[in-house]
Order: structure tokens, then C-alpha cells, then sequence
């Protein structure tokens, strides 16, 4: 280890646990997190701040001002810019340590691309806010025998678990036995920063001993917390011998067989899923500008207002129809402005 890292990651090292053989290990590791928003933004910030060699950022959103309050990597020139969150991500972990590999895809995961997306990285990090996309990850994960951590916050609540297919509960044997159960959301509810800062450390903390090669530190719980009521638990969980993902190994999410959540948390909106469609959106804004209002672009997504609703589109086709909860209006808005 040259100087220059040995300066950067000195009080890292310092830490016996992890020491110099732990850095190097760590430098030399890998790690995509799926979901850039609050969790996903904190997450990626300690990864890169730690050395871990390399690293991809899967988002299929965008940054707007109501994200500022909670999610560390953005700021108000993301949101004026409507940036997509990975590309936004991208720029910042890059300047924060310029010798990790760092890599932002504007992608939503889902059954088509999950193997290209995932594949080749030692660990997987939750950062997503459905359990769709939640299911999806740990499908692929028990198949390739690959682990995840699973975290999650809402109000002042999160949870996290280090999930190692064939050794500890998979998601689902979790969700069988109901000690992460959370069935409200932030747009229900509302989220305090705090609480996602919070789990994202106890997610990362977990990920660094994996990723450094002390496994044997790992504590195997559901770890729960609430930062208002200052309430602090621990739970071990036991594999279900009868799950039907790491013990009858059926995939449903993997193959496609599942329904993908559609409503986004954190606003009135529902998404278009085009996934085998690519748009030429200069061709799109120049059709579009004589009918619709306030058309903003930028070479990642198109933006414009037919009120009482906004869209925006995506060079993959996909699009985000804000103002409305219902699928089929979002369907017909989507095929009037955008084509069938």
C-alpha cells in the first residue's frame, strides 16, 4: 500500500479489527447498491469514503428538491438540473475518492436486466424503496449464492440484515415470520433523515466486514431502530426449512412472475415500463413543444406539464407520470404523448 492510501485510510486502519490486511482487502473488493435514494445516497458515500475498489450505483429516478432533506449526496443544482440520481451520485462519490472505480447506471432493475446489472459484484446493497425490487435482488442473490444486505426505513423506523444465501434467513423467510414487516411507506407516513443515515451505517458496517474478509464478525440479527423513540433491537431469525426461495428455490421475481410495484414512494406517481423501447428525445421535445407546457430536457430524461399532470421520460422509455395513482391514466397519458 503506497503512501498516499496508507495517509488516506490510516484511522480506518488503526481499527484492529480491519487493519492494513482488512484495507487491502477492501481495496481490492466490489460492491453495487441498488437504489440511490436516502439509504442507497448514504450507503454509497461511506463505500467510496472506505476504499472499497469498486463500485456501481443502479437509480432509475431523478433528483428533485423534496429529496434534498434526506438524501446526503444531492444538492439544489441536482434538483434545478432534474439530474438522474446515478449520474448525480456518480459525480460526487468520483470527487469524494477519485481512486475508486465508481460507476452510475440510470437503469430500473427488473427481471430483463437483473443478471447484466448484478453479476460480478462481491456484495449487493439495498438502497431500494419496494419489496418488489427488494424480491427481485434477493431471488438473484439466493440463485447465485451471493450475499445482500437488506435495509429499510420509514418515519423515524429502519431495519437492516446481512443476508448470506445458505447460512442465514433469506428475505423472504423474514417476511414470513413478520419481524420486518413494514407495511407503511414515506408517502404515507413521511421519513426523518436521521433514521435513513442511520440504517445506512448499520448496513455498511456490515458490508465492510464482508467485504474486508471478517465474516466470522458478522452478527447475524435483524437489527431495528427508532430514532425518536430511541428504541434499539436485536432479533435473531431462523431459516425456514419450507421457504420457497433458498430452500424450494423458486424464483418468481427472477422469472418475471411477479407484478412490479408500479407507485413510486414519495410522490402521487406511477410508472411506465417500456423496457426493450429507446427514445430519441430531442425528436420528442420538438414534437412535443407546440402542446405541452414548461418542456425542460437534458441528455438523460425530458420533462414537461400537461396539467393536473407532469412526465417524464427516459431515454430507456420508461416514464414517471406524476399526479396520479391510477395505472390505466398513466397508460393513456403515456401512450398519447409518448406513442403506444
Amino acid at each position: 500500500m503506497d503512501q498516499q492510501l496508507d495517509e488516506r485510510y490510516s484511522r480506518q486502519m488503526l481499527f484492529a479489527e480491519l487493519g492494513e490486511a482488512g484495507q487491502k482487502r477492501l481495496l481490492a473488493s466490489s460492491a453495487v447498491v441498488v437504489g440511490c435514494g436516502a439509504i442507497g445516497a448514504a450507503a454509497a458515500n461511506l463505500l467510496v469514503r472506505a476504499g472499497v475498489g469498486r463500485l456501481r450505483v443502479l437509480d432509475r429516478d431523478f433528483v428533485e428538491p423534496s429529496n434534498l432533506q434526506r438524501q446526503a449526496l444531492f444538492d439544489e443544482a441536482d434538483a434545478r438540473e432534474a439530474l438522474p440520481k446515478a449520474v448525480a451520485a456518480e459525480r460526487k462519490l468520483r470527487a469524494i475518492n477519485s481512486a475508486v472505480a465508481v460507476e452510475g447506471v440510470v437503469a430500473d432493475l427488473n427481471p430483463d436486466n437483473v443478471q447484466e446489472l448484478l453479476a460480478g459484484f462481491d456484495l449487493i446493497l439495498d438502497g431500494t424503496d419496494n419489496f418488489e425490487t427488494r424480491f427481485l435482488v434477493n431471488d438473484f442473490a439466493v440463485q447465485h449464492g451471493r450475499p445482500w444486505i437488506y435495509a429499510a426505513a420509514v418515519a423515524s423506523y429502519g431495519v437492516s440484515l446481512a443476508i448470506r444465501p445458505g447460512i442465514t434467513p433469506c428475505l423472504a423467510c423474514l417476511l414470513e415470520s413478520g419481524a420486518a414487516a413494514m407495511e407503511e411507506t414515506c408517502d404515507t407516513v413521511g421519513v426523518l433523515g436521521a433514521i435513513v443515515n442511520l440504517v445506512a451505517s448499520l448496513e455498511v458496517g456490515e458490508a465492510l466486514k464482508l467485504l474486508a474478509g471478517r465474516a466470522d464478525a458478522l452478527h447475524g440479527r435483524l437489527i431495528s431502530c427508532d430514532v425518536w423513540s430511541g428504541r434499539m433491537q436485536s432479533v435473531r431469525v431462523a431459516r425456514n426449512p419450507e421457504c420457497a426461495v433458498c430452500a424450494r428455490r423458486e424464483f418468481r421475481y427472477l422469472e418475471g412472475a411477479a407484478q412490479p410495484h408500479i407507485t413510486m414512494c414519495g410522490r402521487d406517481s406511477v410508472q411506465i415500463h417500456e423496457r426493450s423501447r429507446q427514445l430519441d428525445l430531442a425528436a420528442l421535445r420538438a414534437r412535443l413543444a407546440p402542446s405541452v407546457a414548461e418542456v425542460r430536457s437534458n441528455e438523460f430524461l425530458l420533462r414537461f406539464r400537461v396539467p393536473p399532470y407532469e412526465m417524464t421520460v427516459f431515454t430507456d422509455g420508461r416514464a414517471i407520470i406524476k399526479g396520479t395513482k391510477d395505472p390505466a391514466v398513466a397508460r393513456s397519458l403515456y401512450a398519447r404523448y409518448i406513442g403506444a
